[in-house]
């Protein structure tokens, strides 16, 4: 912190962070972590929602797993986004948003892959009604536990890295 005192008004200025130190607008590694899995946690509950009313409601386990993905995906993006990494303002489309929708449309694959997997096997087995979902819910639920440290890493490392994009202005003494 830089001071400097002009007609006996003290003034700072917060200087950059040295190499290897988080900067004040991006939160520490675990900080970060439990935000994420918190914002996860959020769009987890929407997901899950949209996604046994869809089954109860008759609706195919590949329709019902990706329009669930998505209900989660969309607030769980600004949600983690400012929160979880300090980020402010407009997104850049080629920087975070493309690499953003490439790590979660990874992970969505997977949670509509192995819901779909699930209903494949649990048709010939005549499995049905609350049961039938409840398995269903399970392998959904399943893949975003199998997912989560990977996506976080990815969006950690490569969408979210270099703190934020607007910083505060320092003023220059």
């Amino acid at each position: 912190m830089a001071e400097c005192t002009i007609a006996g008004v003290s003034t700072a200025t917060a200087a950059a962070p040295p190499p290897g130190q988080p900067s004040a607008s991006r939160p520490r590694l675990l900080v970060r972590l439990f935000r994420a899995a918190t914002s996860s946690i959020v769009a987890t509950s929407i997901s899950q929602v949209t996604l046994i009313g869809l089954l109860w409601w008759g609706a195919t386990p590949s329709l019902a797993s990706a329009v669930a993905f998505v209900a989660g995906a969309i607030p769980n993006y600004f949600l983690a986004r400012s929160w979880a990494w300090g980020r402010k303002g407009k997104p850049q489309v080629a920087r975070e948003l493309m690499p953003y929708f490439a790590v979660i449309g990874a992970a969505g694959l997977a949670s509509v892959g192995l819901t779909t997997v699930a209903g494949w096997i649990t048709e010939p087995l005549r499995i049905s009604g609350f049961v039938r979902i409840i398995v269903l819910d399970a392998a959904f639920l399943a893949s975003y536990s199998l997912v989560f440290i990977l996506k976080f890493a990815l969006l950690d490392r490569l969408v979210f890295a270099g703190g934020a994009r607007t910083r505060a202005a320092t003023s220059r003494s």
